[in-house]
């Protein structure tokens, strides 16, 4: 055991000033971008909290720095989120009347105020894909669905991150 020890402490300095580098010439993971102050402690104002795309908007929040706050006289920003629908519909159908391809969608309107004034408008959002369908394979089409809607609410969030942090 001894002797691995001075082996491994120039791995871990080397690691330590690797990591010092990269957070010093400003280095996010992908996906990560940094938040303003004003949202650092942020309250989320929406009616069902258990959504795909409020899942993924907690956790992208929480890996940006932002702090989610209890209720909104504790926070300095409020992020409403007054639409959060998904669906689908028919696109095509086949000789005998039965569906051939969906599209499923995903629309989401939020606003952002920061100590009680309206820093981001209303804004909506949808995203929308599509998939063939088959009765045959019914069951991997029903997963096929939840996989592409659970991408759409992660697109979604991703677009919101970026015009948060852009404020």
């Amino acid at each position: 055991m001894m002797k691995l020890m001075p082996k491994l402490i120039p791995g871990m300095l080397a690691l330590a000033a690797a990591t010092l580098v990269l957070s010093a010439c400003g280095f996010h993971r992908q996906g990560v971008a940094p938040l303003p102050q004003t949202i650092k402690q942020v309250y989320i104002d929406s009616e069902d909290a258990f959504t795909d795309f409020q899942s993924d908007l907690r956790t992208a929040l929480g890996n940006a720095g932002a702090t989610l706050a209890p209720a909104r006289d504790r926070a300095s920003a409020t992020l409403r989120i007054s639409k959060d629908e998904t669906g689908r519909r028919v696109l095509s159908v086949s000789a005998r009347n039965t569906p051939r391809e969906y599209e499923i969608f995903y629309t989401v309107t939020y606003s952002v105020t920061v100590d009680g004034k309206e820093v981001l408008e209303p804004q909506t959002l949808l995203l929308t894909r599509d998939y063939s369908f088959d009765e045959q394979a019914l069951l991997a089409k029903e997963e096929e669905e939840d996989v592409l809607r659970q991408a759409m609410a992660r697109d979604l969030v991703g677009i919101v991150m970026r015009r948060l942090a852009s404020l």
